[in-house]
């Protein structure tokens, strides 16, 4: 009944997904090649989670 008023998880780590691919855009106009390789790293392992979250509510 009240499921309507609980967050969504994969909405929260959306967010973040897009908060490090951002920063790793960032890092990359700054020349910064190695941070932009561990931030693109580290959005893909918050894509798989974001995956992982879709697949078990299916």
């Amino acid at each position: 009944m009240f499921s309507i008023f609980k967050s969504d998880p994969a909405k929260k780590l959306n967010k973040l997904y897009l908060a490090k691919l951002e920063q790793a855009m960032q890092a990359q106009r700054n020349g910064d090649i190695m941070g932009y390789s561990e931030l693109t790293a580290e959005a893909e392992g918050i894509q798989r989670q974001i995956q992982t979250l879709k697949s078990q509510k299916s």
